[in-house]
C-alpha cells in the first residue's frame, strides 16, 4: 500500500512540475495475421477521424510495385474494425498498376477524401483521389492530380489558418535525389476545379535529400515540417507564411534510419513525433525499422521520447515502420503503423 500511495504522489508531483506522461489505453490488429486477406504484403497506413469515428487506410497486394497492390479501407465501429474492402486500383489506360501510400483527410463540413499514388515505381508515379460522403462506404469515380502534382505524399495534409489545404510532398528522380516541395488545394481536397498550385522544390544546401513531410503549426502562420533523409536522420524546414514559401532543409540531430515518420500538432501547443529511434548503418542507406518510439516537444526541436510502442527480438526480422498519428476530439491521440508487412498495428495513447 504504501508503495502505490508513493507512486501516486510521484506522478503527481511530475505531473506538476510540467513532466509529459503517456499512458497506453489500448493497442491492436486492425486485421489478424491469420486472416485470408487477399494480400501477402501490407505497409503505408494513414487515419482519419470522420464523423462516424476513426477511418484507417493502407495498401495491401504482392510486393511493392505489382500490380495488385491496392488501397484497403476499415472503419473502428463499437471497439472492432470492419472488414477490410479494396476502395482504389491504379489504372493506366486498360492496364492495371500498383497503388502507392494512400492518405486520408476529413475535409470541414465535407466529404472524407483518400489521396493515392498509383504507377509500376515511384519514379514517375501520378496523384489520384477518391471522395465519400458517407464515411467511406461509397466513393466516387477516381479523379487524377494535374501532371506534376502527387497531393500529400505520406502524411495527412494541413489545413492553414487562411482556408488552404496544404500538401506535404516530394519527389524521387532517377538519379536517386529527393527533393521536397509543397502543394495547395481547396480545403475540400477536390482538384477538379482547377485550383491547385505548388511551391517549387526546397532549397537543400547539404543535399540531405528528403522526402515524406509532416507539418507541424506553430500558430500565426509558423509552419514547421519534419521529413526523413536519404543518408538518415530527421531533417526540418520552416515557414512563417502560412506555408507559401519555405526555409532550407536542414538537419534536425534526431536518429531516423531513413524510415517514414509521422506528426501531430496537439491542441495544448506540444507536439508528437512517431518514428524508428535508430541510425542508418554504416555505409548503407537505411537502418533497423525498430523500435517504434513516440517523442514529444514543446518548440520542434528539442524532442523528449517518451516511450517505444513496439520492437523487434534481437535477430527477428521484420519491420515496425510507416507511422500515422492523429488526435481525436476527445484528445486522445490514435496512431497505426505497419506490423512485419502482415498487419496494421493500431494503437491509442493519452498524453498528459
Amino acid at each position: 500500500m504504501r508503495r502505490i500511495l508513493f507512486l501516486a504522489a510521484l506522478a503527481v508531483f511530475a505531473a506538476a512540475c510540467g513532466k509529459p506522461q503517456v499512458k497506453v489505453l489500448s493497442k491492436g490488429l486492425v486485421f489478424p495475421e491469420s486472416t485470408d486477406a487477399p494480400w501477402s504484403n501490407c505497409h503505408a497506413s494513414t487515419l482519419a477521424w470522420t464523423p462516424e469515428g476513426l477511418a484507417a487506410a493502407w495498401f495491401g497486394g504482392g510486393p511493392e510495385g505489382d500490380p495488385n497492390v491496392k488501397i484497403w479501407f476499415s472503419r473502428l465501429i463499437d471497439g472492432q474494425w470492419t472488414e477490410p474492402v479494396m476502395i482504389a486500383e491504379g489504372k493506366e489506360g486498360e492496364k492495371t498498376v500498383a497503388c502507392w501510400n494512400p492518405v486520408l483527410w476529413q475535409a470541414p463540413d465535407g466529404p472524407l477524401r483518400i489521396f493515392y499514388k498509383a504507377g509500376p515505381r515511384v519514379i514517375g508515379w501520378w496523384g489520384e483521389t477518391r471522395a465519400s460522403e458517407d464515411g467511406g462506404l461509397t466513393w466516387s469515380e477516381a479523379a487524377r492530380l494535374p501532371d506534376g502534382f502527387l497531393g500529400p505524399v505520406k502524411n495527412k495534409p494541413f489545413l492553414s489558418s487562411d482556408g488552404v489545404l496544404i500538401c506535404p510532398s516530394s519527389m524521387e528522380y532517377p538519379d536517386e535525389s529527393w527533393k521536397l516541395h509543397f502543394e495547395f488545394l481547396p480545403p475540400s481536397g477536390a482538384v477538379e476545379a482547377g485550383e491547385i498550385s505548388k511551391t517549387g522544390e526546397l532549397e537543400d544546401p547539404e543535399d540531405l535529400r528528403a522526402i515524406q513531410p509532416a507539418i507541424l503549426d506553430h500558430g500565426k502562420g509558423r509552419l514547421q515540417a519534419l521529413a526523413r533523409s536519404r543518408f538518415g536522420g530527421l531533417v526540418t524546414t520552416w515557414s512563417s507564411d502560412n506555408g507559401r514559401t519555405w526555409g532550407p532543409v536542414m538537419k534536425t540531430g534526431t536518429d531516423n534510419p531513413n524510415s517514414g515518420i509521422d506528426a501531430v500538432s496537439l491542441r495544448d501547443g506540444r507536439f508528437l513525433l512517431v518514428y524508428n529511434d535508430t541510425p542508418v548503418g554504416e555505409g548503407q542507406w537505411t537502418g533497423r525499422r525498430s523500435p517504434i518510439s513516440v517523442a514529444i516537444s514543446r518548440d520542434g526541436i528539442e524532442w523528449k521520447k517518451l516511450l517505444d510502442l513496439d520492437a523487434l527480438a534481437d535477430g527477428e526480422k521484420g519491420e515496425l515502420s510507416y507511422p500515422a498519428v492523429i488526435q481525436a476530439p476527445d484528445g486522445l491521440v490514435h496512431i497505426s503503423y505497419t506490423f512485419s508487412r502482415r498487419s496494421i498495428r493500431h494503437v491509442v495513447l493519452k498524453v498528459e
